[in-house]
């Protein structure tokens, strides 16, 4: 939860410092809802906690 949180903090500040357009991050947006809603999802989602475990023990 908290990583989701940050990963959409993050995106509204790329946002609206102008480096990455409005339709950008929308299509990314809905391809991540998309991509949730597959079999993949597990495996994405283990993958990522995985990456925040090494990251947040530096």
């Amino acid at each position: 939860m908290a990583l989701s949180i940050s990963a959409a903090v993050l995106l509204g500040v790329l946002v609206k410092g102008g480096y990455v357009r409005f339709g950008s991050a929308l299509t990314c947006t809905l391809f991540g809802f998309t991509l949730a809603a597959t079999g993949l999802a597990p495996t994405i989602n283990s993958g990522l906690a995985s990456l925040a475990g090494m990251v947040s023990s530096f």
